[in-house]
């Protein structure tokens, strides 16, 4: 009877730790964290899309992602990790798809935050000759984040 308890008594204590290890690791990127992780995906995807962009930008972009990435587009049906990704955005610039200028940004309009995930309403506009941004039609993509860094993209439009 006694090695039972000491058995459960291990077991639980084992299981607090793995359940206090998760919670400090998803709590390293707070709201504010993912946030900003957000905008600087944002700002690096407008990188990529202007003209005369490189692959030092993609790999900038990817460097946000956690190694275990997903990105998922659900109208286009697009599914990629990590490295397939990556091979995607080269394909573009090689064929010389990234055309966009300066005036070309993509601006987060609003979010909202959930447990290790984040929902985002973002446009893309073009900064007008007197400075006004002029958004087109609002998306929406959901981020989830895992050990500080962008853990899924899943664009919903």
């Amino acid at each position: 009877m006694k090695n039972i308890l000491i058995a459960c008594l291990v077991f639980i204590g084992l299981n607090y730790a793995n359940t206090a290890s998760a919670s400090a690791s998803a709590s390293s990127c707070d709201t504010s964290c993912q946030l900003d992780l957000v905008n600087s995906y944002f700002i690096a995807l407008d990188k990529i899309a202007k003209k005369g962009s490189s692959s030092k930008d993609i790999d900038f972009l990817l460097s946000l992602m956690h190694d275990d990435v997903k990105y998922i587009h659900v109208e286009y049906q697009a599914n990629f990790d990590k490295n397939s990704w990556r091979k995607a955005f080269i394909r573009n610039l090689e064929r010389g798809a990234y055309q966009k200028n300066e005036s070309n940004e993509i601006r987060v309009l609003s979010s909202i935050s959930g447990k290790n995930y984040m929902a985002i309403e973002y446009s893309h506009g073009i900064i007008q000759a007197d400075g006004i941004w002029q958004e087109s039609k609002p998306l929406l993509v959901i981020f989830g984040f895992t050990d500080s860094k962008i853990s899924l993209v899943k664009e919903l439009w």
